[in-house]
């Protein structure tokens, strides 16, 4: 996305100005509108292109600016409610383009990434979840949509980021039920610079041999073992936690407990499992993944 000078307030301008000019604008008409140099403009004009927000048609030597359908500014933390709301209407409609255009309107309206996580994506997996348990949509339904907020979470993930060589995290899905969580976990932590591993479903890897298994994955993609290794991991049960986590557990210990288990799920209260946290939440682990971040030497 643009940074720098004027960026957010030029963006806010050219919505405004190209919203309803069906016949676009040349950059001269633009810079002069705006306020701002023919040659600043047309650097942002680039760059806008670029991210999706205009498109350009030329004419002989005259380069025409229009503005892609969809494009709005929004004003935040007050527009989160209304993103919310907008995201659920379009994802029921099933209109997958007005969607990514509203994820990618947020972003350029300098949105929180770990916000628009937990108050829209994380939001719409529930309604979901529960459209389909009453029975208003079926299953092939639930998993075209379950598809769009799949690729909903894939447009952070795009989002170029600085990591930190010691921040890193495993994401583990422990049934396919819980991998939109999982993908959504993943997104918060790129989005803040962690390096991300994540598996997906796991529920065909539950095995005697896991253990040994995760014990060479973090071998490799843990090698210099600098700063901290969490492992997340979401189910739907406390069986599928109550594996994974005694797997995790037996590598902890010979790891001078640089690695850090969360487990994400609901969990009968007779179920005895062994972690760093646990929480029904992503809130909570994302939270404390964060506690654990500034805790780093």
């Amino acid at each position: 996305m643009a940074r720098g000078y004027l960026s957010k307030e030029i963006r806010e301008k050219l919505i405004s100005i190209l919203k309803d000019s069906d016949s676009g604008m040349s950059g001269t008409e633009i810079s002069k509108k705006i306020n701002v140099s023919r040659i600043t403009m047309i650097k942002f004009l680039k760059v806008f292109a670029a991210e999706g927000l205009l498109r350009q048609k030329n004419i002989g030597n005259l380069t025409l600016w229009f503005l892609e359908p969809g494009q709005e500014s929004f004003t935040f933390p007050d527009d989160y409610f209304k993103i919310t709301s907008r995201y659920l209407e379009l994802l029921v409609k099933g209109t997958e383009d007005q969607i990514y255009s509203l994820i990618r309107n947020c972003l350029n309206s300098d949105a929180s990434v770990n916000q628009l996580i937990l108050e829209v994506i994380y939001p719409a997996i529930d309604y979901l979840d529960n459209l389909y348990e009453s029975g208003k949509i079926g299953s092939a339904e639930k998993n075209l949509l379950r598809t769009t907020i799949s690729k909903s979470l894939d447009i952070f993930n795009q989002i170029s980021v600085v990591t930190d060589p010691k921040k890193n995290v495993v994401v583990i899905a422990a049934d396919p039920e819980s991998i939109l969580n999982s993908e959504s976990a993943s997104a918060s932590y790129h989005s803040s610079g962690w390096n991300v591993s994540h598996l997906g479903d796991m529920s065909s890897a539950v095995n005697i041999l896991f253990d040994l298994d995760f014990q060479k994955l973090i071998g490799k993609i843990w090698k210099q073992k600098i700063g901290v290794m969490l492992v997340v991991i979401f189910s739907q049960t406390s069986e599928g936690l109550s594996f994974f986590a005694d797997s995790i557990n037996s590598n902890k210990k010979k790891s001078d407990k640089r690695i850090k288990l969360a487990l994400c799920g609901n969990v009968s209260k007779k179920a005895k499992i062994n972690s760093d946290l646990l929480s029904d939440k992503i809130s909570d682990i994302l939270q404390w993944s964060k506690t654990m971040s500034k805790n780093l030497k």
